[in-house]
Protein backbone atom coordinates (compact mmCIF):
# COMPACT_ATOMS: atom_id res chain seq x y z
CA UNK A 1 0.00 0.00 0.00
CA UNK A 2 1.16 3.65 -0.61
CA UNK A 3 0.98 6.18 1.87
CA UNK A 4 -1.06 8.80 0.55
CA UNK A 5 -0.70 10.91 3.66
CA UNK A 6 2.81 11.04 3.32
CA UNK A 7 3.53 11.00 -0.30
CA UNK A 8 0.99 13.50 -1.90
CA UNK A 9 3.14 16.32 -1.60
CA UNK A 10 5.66 14.50 -3.59
CA UNK A 11 3.99 11.73 -5.73
CA UNK A 12 1.26 12.44 -8.57
CA UNK A 13 -1.32 9.67 -9.14
CA UNK A 14 -2.71 8.55 -12.70
CA UNK A 15 -4.87 5.88 -14.44
CA UNK A 16 -3.02 4.64 -17.59
CA UNK A 17 0.35 4.35 -18.95
CA UNK A 18 -0.62 7.64 -21.55
CA UNK A 19 -1.11 9.91 -18.01
CA UNK A 20 2.27 8.14 -16.77
CA UNK A 21 4.74 9.18 -19.60
CA UNK A 22 2.67 12.35 -20.33
CA UNK A 23 2.39 14.20 -17.05
CA UNK A 24 5.17 16.55 -16.35
CA UNK A 25 7.07 16.73 -12.91
CA UNK A 26 6.04 19.71 -10.78
CA UNK A 27 6.96 22.00 -8.12
CA UNK A 28 7.31 19.66 -5.79
CA UNK A 29 5.94 16.39 -7.82
CA UNK A 30 9.03 13.89 -8.95
CA UNK A 31 7.35 11.03 -8.72
CA UNK A 32 4.28 9.60 -11.00
CA UNK A 33 2.69 6.29 -10.26
CA UNK A 34 0.53 4.33 -12.27
CA UNK A 35 -1.36 2.75 -9.56
CA UNK A 36 -2.98 -0.69 -10.68
CA UNK A 37 -4.20 -3.97 -9.26
CA UNK A 38 -2.69 -6.64 -11.19
CA UNK A 39 -4.25 -10.13 -12.00
CA UNK A 40 -2.12 -13.26 -12.20
CA UNK A 41 0.25 -15.66 -10.56
CA UNK A 42 3.58 -13.81 -10.77
CA UNK A 43 5.53 -16.19 -8.04
CA UNK A 44 4.69 -18.92 -10.86
CA UNK A 45 7.27 -17.42 -13.26
CA UNK A 46 9.96 -17.01 -10.41
CA UNK A 47 9.40 -20.52 -9.53
CA UNK A 48 9.70 -21.67 -13.26
CA UNK A 49 12.87 -19.18 -14.07
CA UNK A 50 16.15 -20.77 -14.05
CA UNK A 51 17.77 -18.53 -11.82
CA UNK A 52 21.46 -17.50 -12.04
CA UNK A 53 22.80 -15.69 -9.81
CA UNK A 54 21.70 -12.82 -6.88
CA UNK A 55 19.89 -11.47 -10.01
CA UNK A 56 18.85 -12.91 -13.20
CA UNK A 57 17.43 -11.14 -16.15
CA UNK A 58 14.43 -12.63 -17.74
CA UNK A 59 14.02 -12.11 -21.86
CA UNK A 60 10.77 -11.76 -23.76
CA UNK A 61 11.87 -15.03 -25.62
CA UNK A 62 11.94 -17.15 -22.33
CA UNK A 63 9.06 -15.80 -20.95
CA UNK A 64 6.82 -16.82 -22.94
CA UNK A 65 8.30 -20.77 -23.75
CA UNK A 66 7.32 -21.12 -20.14
CA UNK A 67 4.48 -23.50 -19.15
CA UNK A 68 2.36 -21.69 -16.99
CA UNK A 69 -1.23 -22.27 -15.81
CA UNK A 70 -3.98 -19.70 -16.43
CA UNK A 71 -2.86 -17.53 -13.71
CA UNK A 72 0.62 -18.03 -14.75
CA UNK A 73 -0.55 -16.69 -18.26
CA UNK A 74 -2.10 -13.59 -17.02
CA UNK A 75 0.90 -12.63 -15.47
CA UNK A 76 3.29 -13.36 -18.30
CA UNK A 77 0.84 -11.47 -20.56
CA UNK A 78 0.80 -8.19 -17.95
CA UNK A 79 4.90 -8.28 -17.95
CA UNK A 80 5.31 -8.61 -21.80
CA UNK A 81 2.71 -5.84 -22.49
CA UNK A 82 4.77 -3.22 -20.03
CA UNK A 83 7.88 -4.28 -21.72
CA UNK A 84 6.71 -3.65 -24.92
CA UNK A 85 4.82 -0.36 -24.05
CA UNK A 86 8.50 0.81 -22.02
CA UNK A 87 10.31 0.07 -24.85
CA UNK A 88 7.68 1.81 -27.63
CA UNK A 89 8.34 4.70 -25.50
CA UNK A 90 12.21 4.79 -25.55
CA UNK A 91 12.53 3.49 -22.23
CA UNK A 92 14.94 0.33 -21.81
CA UNK A 93 12.95 -2.32 -20.21
CA UNK A 94 14.70 -5.06 -18.21
CA UNK A 95 13.09 -7.85 -15.90
CA UNK A 96 14.95 -9.26 -13.19
CA UNK A 97 14.09 -11.56 -10.76
CA UNK A 98 16.06 -10.15 -7.89
CA UNK A 99 16.98 -12.51 -4.54
CA UNK A 100 19.18 -9.79 -3.24
CA UNK A 101 21.76 -7.15 -4.46
CA UNK A 102 25.31 -6.98 -3.60
CA UNK A 103 26.53 -4.94 -0.87
CA UNK A 104 29.10 -2.26 -0.91
CA UNK A 105 31.34 -2.18 1.96
CA UNK A 106 34.21 -0.88 -0.36
CA UNK A 107 33.94 2.86 2.40
CA UNK A 108 32.06 1.07 5.36
CA UNK A 109 30.82 4.26 6.74
CA UNK A 110 29.60 5.01 3.38
CA UNK A 111 28.20 2.35 1.55
CA UNK A 112 26.94 3.31 -2.53
CA UNK A 113 24.59 0.18 -2.85
CA UNK A 114 21.15 0.75 -3.78
CA UNK A 115 20.12 -0.40 0.14
CA UNK A 116 21.74 3.15 0.59
CA UNK A 117 18.99 6.25 0.00
CA UNK A 118 19.73 7.26 -3.70
CA UNK A 119 19.06 8.95 -6.67
CA UNK A 120 20.29 8.66 -9.99
CA UNK A 121 21.74 10.87 -12.88
CA UNK A 122 22.04 11.08 -16.32
CA UNK A 123 23.97 13.27 -18.68
CA UNK A 124 20.87 13.56 -21.04
CA UNK A 125 16.96 13.87 -20.00
CA UNK A 126 15.74 10.39 -19.03
CA UNK A 127 13.28 9.28 -16.19
CA UNK A 128 13.31 6.31 -13.85
CA UNK A 129 10.69 3.19 -14.45
CA UNK A 130 9.87 1.08 -11.47
CA UNK A 131 7.40 -1.33 -10.66
CA UNK A 132 7.60 -4.39 -8.18
CA UNK A 133 5.34 -7.43 -9.54
CA UNK A 134 6.09 -9.92 -6.09
CA UNK A 135 8.11 -9.69 -3.20
CA UNK A 136 9.29 -6.61 -1.28
CA UNK A 137 8.79 -3.54 -3.13
CA UNK A 138 11.04 -0.42 -3.39
CA UNK A 139 10.57 2.60 -1.23
CA UNK A 140 11.18 6.23 -2.10
CA UNK A 141 11.97 8.97 0.84
CA UNK A 142 10.20 12.68 0.35
CA UNK A 143 13.13 14.93 -0.10
CA UNK A 144 12.30 17.03 3.01
CA UNK A 145 12.68 13.76 5.00
CA UNK A 146 16.56 13.29 3.79
CA UNK A 147 19.95 15.27 4.24
CA UNK A 148 23.09 14.57 1.36
CA UNK A 149 25.12 12.21 3.62
CA UNK A 150 28.21 14.10 2.08
CA UNK A 151 26.52 17.31 3.85
CA UNK A 152 26.95 15.66 6.96
CA UNK A 153 29.50 16.92 8.97
CA UNK A 154 31.06 13.35 10.15
CA UNK A 155 30.91 11.62 6.92
CA UNK A 156 32.50 14.45 4.80
CA UNK A 157 35.30 14.08 7.19
CA UNK A 158 35.77 10.87 6.39
CA UNK A 159 35.64 10.91 3.32
CA UNK A 160 38.29 13.87 3.11
CA UNK A 161 40.50 11.14 4.61
CA UNK A 162 40.14 8.95 1.50
CA UNK A 163 40.55 12.25 -0.97
CA UNK A 164 44.19 12.97 -1.59
CA UNK A 165 43.91 15.59 -4.14
CA UNK A 166 43.48 19.36 -4.30
CA UNK A 167 41.16 21.23 -2.15
CA UNK A 168 39.57 22.53 -5.52
CA UNK A 169 38.85 18.94 -6.96
CA UNK A 170 37.11 17.46 -3.78
CA UNK A 171 33.33 18.11 -4.83
CA UNK A 172 34.27 16.60 -8.29
CA UNK A 173 35.80 13.50 -6.30
CA UNK A 174 32.34 13.29 -4.65
CA UNK A 175 30.68 13.57 -7.97
CA UNK A 176 32.69 10.70 -9.71
CA UNK A 177 32.66 7.84 -6.81
CA UNK A 178 28.89 8.96 -6.69
CA UNK A 179 29.04 9.65 -3.47
CA UNK A 180 26.93 12.91 -3.90
CA UNK A 181 23.56 10.67 -4.79
CA UNK A 182 23.17 9.02 -1.86
CA UNK A 183 21.10 10.45 1.19
CA UNK A 184 20.65 9.67 4.73
CA UNK A 185 17.25 9.40 6.39
CA UNK A 186 15.89 11.62 8.75
CA UNK A 187 15.35 10.36 12.65
CA UNK A 188 11.89 11.20 11.71
CA UNK A 189 11.75 10.24 7.97
CA UNK A 190 8.83 7.93 7.05
CA UNK A 191 9.84 6.08 3.85
CA UNK A 192 7.28 5.54 1.33
CA UNK A 193 6.69 1.99 -0.15
CA UNK A 194 6.00 1.87 -3.87
CA UNK A 195 3.17 -1.09 -3.59
CA UNK A 196 3.12 -4.20 -5.47
CA UNK A 197 1.94 -3.43 -9.45
CA UNK A 198 2.46 0.20 -9.90
CA UNK A 199 4.26 1.21 -12.62
CA UNK A 200 6.11 4.28 -11.08
CA UNK A 201 7.98 7.25 -12.72
CA UNK A 202 10.77 8.94 -11.17
CA UNK A 203 12.78 12.58 -12.11
CA UNK A 204 16.46 11.72 -12.56
CA UNK A 205 19.08 14.45 -11.92
CA UNK A 206 20.06 15.45 -15.44
CA UNK A 207 20.58 19.11 -16.93
CA UNK A 208 17.39 20.26 -17.89
CA UNK A 209 15.29 18.45 -14.95
CA UNK A 210 13.01 21.31 -13.46
CA UNK A 211 12.48 18.92 -10.03
CA UNK A 212 15.03 17.54 -8.26
CA UNK A 213 15.08 13.97 -8.13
Amino acid sequence: MIDLYHAEKQIQYVASFQDLVATPFNGEINAICWTRELTGDFSEIIKKVELSGNITEIEPEELRELQLSEQGQLAREILLNDLKVLKAHGASPILNVISYYDRDNTYPFFPTDVYSFHVDRSPIPTDTFLCTYYGASSEILPNSQGQKKVLIPEIRDELKKIYHGAEEGFESFLSEHFFDLHYEAKPDARPISLGLGHLCRLAVDHPESQVPP
